[in-house]
């Protein structure tokens, strides 16, 4: 089926993409899987080629250009070469946004240059041991000390953790304010009480550093608050529909390709004296996904128009968030089993492709908060 919401420009970024990870990424990623973290110099390569800030004012050395089908071919790419390791969207369309819209002129001009050239590794930490997806929950806490903050308290799952010299902290500034007392406080690199955990091993991702970070009376200048004290539970929100898009992308891109690899298999791989797609239950098996990976393709790309022109509605995106990465897990699962024995060998994508994509319908969001939240929209 034929995709229209791309321009000429988007292609052309789309092939420098493309040469970005022939060159920089897919000839070392087995090499960052076992090391369980990525090289800073990728970062730093990513930073050259224009791939970091995209939506960044050019004045801080970014690309200026506010139109998230870029951040799309980006992480369509990433997703069809199975390049889990970069975070690169992690970085672009959950830290960036919160960068450029909250931060003050002072804190634009001291952190977005850095941003836009991999020089500064970005992270989020909303997730603590006690407070998943329930961000009111949350009890790491940040307390006025004047000048500064004292910040106190413990985060997990953060990806990006090991290499992040920018943390943006989601804190609780008033102990009994709810939701409407958390605040978003910028933590950096050497400041003393900041201290990370484990680099966790993880089922897939292998490539993701993903840490658990403490804080411990780590004094945080009241110039790095990002944003208005106690707005935090509303800027999180503002933002997360983003987030889950971007989710959603990767999604649909990675269970397409995975079924592309899937169709060619079956087509060479022989079984009872002819090819496994001469069978009935495979070619019936390969309709099926193909018609699902269609019918998600398109409402996937109806909502990053709906993004671009600045319409798309959140429970738009927890639809297309629970719906694609459901997909995803649903259809990877079934190539898998296509695939007989050498599915089960990490040496094929398939494989791979499995553990990696395992934690799609957990982080942003799962699956059921996703319904929670489409459910109460229509039924309030």
């Amino acid at each position: 089926m034929q995709r229209d919401l791309f321009t000429p420009d988007h292609e052309a970024f789309r092939e420098t993409v493309r040469t970005f990870l022939a060159k920089e990424v897919l000839p070392h990623h087995e090499q960052w899987e076992r090391d369980g973290i990525v090289s800073r110099d990728a970062w730093r390569a990513a930073g050259r080629q224009g791939l970091l800030g995209l939506a960044v004012p050019q004045e801080y050395g970014g690309g200026g250009v506010d139109d998230f089908r870029y951040s799309a071919v980006l992480i369509e790419e990433f997703a069809r070469a199975g390049a889990s390791g970069m975070a690169l969207s992690l970085h672009n369309d959950i830290v960036g946004p919160y960068l450029t819209r909250l931060a003050t002129e002072e804190q634009k001009r001291r952190w977005l240059p850095g941003h836009t050239s991999g020089e500064l590794i970005t992270a989020i930490a909303m997730t603590e041991p006690g407070a998943g997806s329930d961000l009111q929950g949350i009890r790491t806490t940040a307390t006025d000390q004047g000048d500064h903050y004292l910040l106190n308290g413990a985060k997990t799952f953060i990806s990006n953790g090991i290499l992040a010299d920018l943390v943006v902290v989601v804190a609780r500034t008033t102990p009994d304010g709810g939701s409407a007392g958390q605040s978003l406080l910028v933590v950096e690199r050497g400041m003393k009480g900041f201290e990370r955990g484990r680099n966790l091993d993880k089922i897939g991702q292998k490539a993701q550093d993903t840490a658990e970070l403490f804080f411990e009376d780590v004094r945080v200048p009241k110039e790095n608050l990002l944003g208005e004290e106690n707005k935090a539970f509303v800027a999180l929100m503002a933002h997360l529909a983003q987030e889950r898009l971007a989710i959603a992308v990767g999604a649909a891109a990675a269970a397409e390709h995975v079924l592309d690899v899937t169709t060619a298999y079956v087509k060479e791989r022989e079984a009872f004296g002819r090819p496994l797609a001469r069978l009935q239950h495979v070619r019936f098996e390969i309709a099926e996904m193909a018609t699902e990976c269609a019918v998600t393709r398109s409402f996937v790309d109806r909502c990053i128009t709906d993004h671009t022109h600045g319409r798309l509605h959140a429970t738009h995106a927890a639809m297309a968030k629970w719906w694609a990465t459901e997909l995803q897990k649903r259809v990877v699962d079934r190539c898998l089993q296509l695939h007989g024995g050498y599915g089960y060998m990490t040496e094929y994508r398939v494989a791979r492709a499995f553990l990696d994509g395992r934690i799609q319908t957990i982080y942003g969001g799962t699956t059921e908060i996703m319904k929670e939240i489409i459910g109460r929209s229509l039924l309030a």
